[in-house]
């Protein structure tokens, strides 16, 4: 089945009212997919939740990023791949277990990154759109009490 069909027929969204249009910079673009591809067995989903934007939104965003990179859905997120849980006995196979396992961590730190990153973007812009500040001292009086 078509995977477009798919994101149609889930209920859940389907019983969301629409949403508007909104434009997003590039630059979130571009750390929402980033944020996504750096997240071992992410699913659209919840990074779309996360950011609270679109579902298909994101996907949409992450197929593009990768069709301009000429990077197929498999490549594109080795760490989605379940990893090993039994330790082995061989030195050699416990050592790349414990380089697949560093790999996993390290993705997990850039993932962590991103969303700091993002979260910081986000405080400054809502702390510029915010004035609270300015408004309330522009109304009150050196001793502190409103004007008239």
């Amino acid at each position: 089945m078509d995977t477009l069909i798919l994101d149609l027929l889930d209920p859940e969204e389907a019983r969301r009212p629409p949403m508007a249009m909104k434009d997003y910079s590039d630059e979130f673009k571009a750390d929402a997919v980033a944020l996504y591809e750096s997240t071992p067995g992410a699913i659209y989903k919840s990074i779309a939740a996360d950011l609270g934007i679109n579902r298909a939104t994101l996907r949409e965003w992450v197929l593009r990023d990768r069709e301009r990179r000429g990077v197929t859905a498999a490549a594109a997120k080795p760490g989605a791949l379940p990893r090993e849980a039994v330790p082995s006995a061989d030195p050699d196979e416990r050592v790349r277990q414990l380089e697949v396992r560093v790999a996993e961590l390290e993705a997990s730190e850039r993932k962590l990154a991103t969303e700091r990153d993002i979260l910081r973007k986000a405080a400054k812009y809502f702390a510029g759109e915010t004035n609270w500040w300015g408004a309330a001292s522009s109304s009150l009086t050196t001793t502190g009490t409103p004007t008239r």
